[in-house]
């Protein structure tokens, strides 16, 4: 089995004092893909950039405290790859990919819409721009996993107040028919919804920490890994990791049967 863990952090450090690279440990993940970093080159303590050996690649936001994408591999890589060429959005540290034999593996960090006008319209953007790079990835005819934070729930089902959201970032129709696109039109495959199609309360991954989302699990369905067909419906196993909590987000945990790294 090749086991597979995304995780937004909320800040590494933070997540680094609440015990994630110490729960990481005990997965025993082949790749572990990391997002929101917020930090810098030189923040970065040897544990962080090659916890227990493994090794690391990052891409960090040109803004201090802002954004930034890791992976970790027990394998090295053949070769890492910095960005996605995109002019506008490199720059805010989004995205970050590894090559092994067969396997590439990226950590990308959505934009959030939710903080201003502005901000929906630089998501916008990226949407407009990823979706084609989408495309050529798929020409690669390699397979393929990416991890991340996508800042979308795709359906009802993907959050619990779905009817008060439809006019809210991360809900909005135009947002929902983008991912849609992504899995009808690229045929690229939701990994978690292969694995368990019907899950509702169970599938969340962020929590608000407005009011007592958490503890009544008011959650969204954002995160998530998504893959080429042939090795995307490998996926046999499927978890929201809740039993400890090292950020907003719960790691999401998806073990695949092909051994392609």
């Amino acid at each position: 089995m090749f086991k597979v863990i995304s995780a937004n952090l909320n800040g590494v450090r933070s997540a680094n004092t609440k015990g994630f690279f110490q729960w990481m440990q005990t997965q025993d993940a082949d790749v572990v893909c990391v997002q929101e970093l917020k930090a810098q080159a030189a923040d970065m303590t040897p544990d962080m950039l090659a916890p227990f050996g493994m090794h690391g690649a990052f891409h960090y936001a040109e803004k201090k405290g802002y954004s930034g994408v890791g992976i970790y591999a027990k394998r090295k890589p053949e070769k890492v790859t910095i960005g996605f060429g995109s002019k506008e959005f490199d720059a805010e540290g989004r995205y970050v990919r590894m090559d092994f034999e067969a396997l590439s593996v990226i950590s990308i960090y959505l934009p959030s819409g939710a903080s201003a006008p502005e901000r929906q319209e630089a998501k916008f953007r990226f949407l407009e721009e990823f979706f084609p790079h989408l495309e050529t990835l798929k020409q690669e005819k390699r397979e393929f996993i990416i991890c991340g934070d996508w800042n979308i729930a795709h359906k009802e089902q993907d959050l619990k107040n779905w009817k008060s959201n439809r006019k809210n970032s991360g809900f909005l129709p135009e947002e929902r028919e983008w991912m849609t696109r992504v899995f009808n039109e690229l045929d690229w495959v939701d990994t978690y919804r292969h694995v368990a199609p019907d899950t509702t309360d169970e599938c969340y991954t962020w929590w608000s920490n407005r009011g007592q989302a958490w503890a009544n699990n008011v959650g969204w369905r954002i995160d998530y890994q998504v893959a080429t067909p042939t090795l995307g419906r490998t996926a046999t196993q499927a978890e929201v990791f809740k039993a400890q909590r090292f950020s907003d987000h719960s790691p999401l945990i998806l073990s695949y049967a092909m051994q392609c790294a």
